[in-house]
């Protein structure tokens, strides 16, 4: 079965331009708490709706409700912000019997959400014998780009309705005490993946951080020798694709080296993104090898393997796609060949010992990239501790 695992980006949600800072009241004057709006955009309410239908989930039509605060007691219940806005809390519960449904997590950065995203994607990793038999289905869904404390009260209410745990990075301390306030007064369970560790390096550096997200205006990176040389490895690796132009070998980084269907060119491509050049060169049965691959230095080439049934099953989807006949299909993507290639590529690793083979199966490009960098900068700085060192 498909694990009931979805990340759903959902779009940016657009809301009256209130900054976050608000400015800082007269020392002796009252502050003038401003009210926020807590009803939720028609967008939000329909993705809201969206999302119960899927799940089995009921929730209440915005109609059916009658006022926007609860009142226990005799008085409503309150959310105090850091900047003296208020925040009336909304009813969460609405009566209905909630059929078990899957459980989400909202992602919230004033970013790209890169970061908040694959670290919930590695914590998930640690429950794959649970997502893949149903017992804990999750649904993610990554709200970027949020700068606006409106728009975030909007999504920590969302996310109070549908049960939902929240995992934010957020650069300003004014938003992440605000997320982290709001959700313990609503119950919601929440992480700050940004906050504690910006502290501790803080700490550490004993400089205050900036308190600013990437690509604010305030935050002027200027282009570094680093990031030419990003694009300098990625307009090279991809003229080095698929066994092209083997007399630049001797240039490469990393020559990754492997049977056909074994991932070498997105592995290629996602190594060149952290500025490394890299070439990958095809074994095919029948076809000699470039002799510049015998030429480099050999602590530079690795070789990649994969599970036969794996990789059949791989041949097969890809013949399908590229619209092969079954004819054509049998001398690529059957048993008998696939085997056949991949002990001729085992042959041409026993005969290159200094080449380090890694096992590709099951295992994430990311998986598989930090397995041969770490190798190849052991070799490299011949370091007793594995480790992949980079200065800022």
């Amino acid at each position: 079965m498909i694990v009931c695992l979805s990340s759903s980006n959902l779009p940016k949600l657009h809301s009256s331009p209130t900054s976050s800072n608000q400015t800082t009241p007269e020392p002796h004057s009252e502050p003038k708490p401003q009210k926020l709006k807590t009803t939720s955009s028609p967008q939000l309410n329909h993705w809201s709706r969206a999302r119960a239908i899927r799940s089995g989930r009921k929730l209440d039509r915005p109609g059916h409700r009658s006022t926007n605060t609860v009142v226990e007691g005799n008085s409503p219940v309150h959310l105090q912000l850091n900047d003296g806005a208020s925040l009336e809390r909304e009813k969460i519960s609405d009566g209905h019997d909630v059929v078990e449904a899957a459980k989400s997590i909202y992602m919230v950065s004033d970013g790209t959400g890169w970061t908040a995203e694959h670290s919930v994607n590695a914590a998930l990793g640690q429950f794959e014998h649970c997502l893949v038999d149903r017992g804990c289905a999750v649904n993610t869904h990554l709200f970027s780009g949020i700068e606006d404390l409106e728009q975030l009260m909007e999504i920590v209410k969302q996310a109070a309705k549908e049960g939902a745990m929240l995992v934010y990075t957020l650069a300003d301390p004014s938003m992440a005490e605000s997320a982290k306030k709001a959700c313990e007064i609503w119950g919601i369970p929440f992480t700050d993946i940004l906050g504690p560790i910006t502290e501790a390096i803080a700490s550490h550096l004993g400089v205050s951080p900036s308190g600013l997200p990437r690509g604010a205006p305030g935050r002027n990176v200027p282009l570094s020798e680093e990031y030419f040389r990003r694009i300098e490895a990625i307009e090279f690796t991809i003229k080095q694709d698929d066994g092209a132009l083997p007399q630049n070998l001797k240039k490469a980084d990393i020559v990754l080296v492997g049977v056909s269907r074994t991932g070498k060119t997105p592995l290629s491509i996602y190594l060149a993104q952290k500025g490394y050049k890299v070439a990958n060169v095809p074994i095919v049965m029948g076809v000699d090898l470039p002799k510049s691959l015998f030429e480099v230095d050999p602590e530079k080439v690795f070789g990649l393997t994969i599970n036969p049934l794996v990789l059949q099953t791989i041949r097969k989807a890809r013949a399908k796609s590229l619209g092969f006949s079954e004819a054509t299909r049998s001398n690529y993507s059957e048993m008998d060949h696939v085997r056949e290639e991949l002990e001729f590529a085992r042959s041409i690793f026993a005969q290159n010992p200094v080449w380090p083979v890694t096992e590709v199966t099951g295992k994430a490009i990311e998986e598989t990239a930090a397995v041969i960098l770490r190798l190849y900068h052991d070799r490299k700085n011949r370091c007793s501790m594995p480790r992949i060192a980079k200065r800022y």
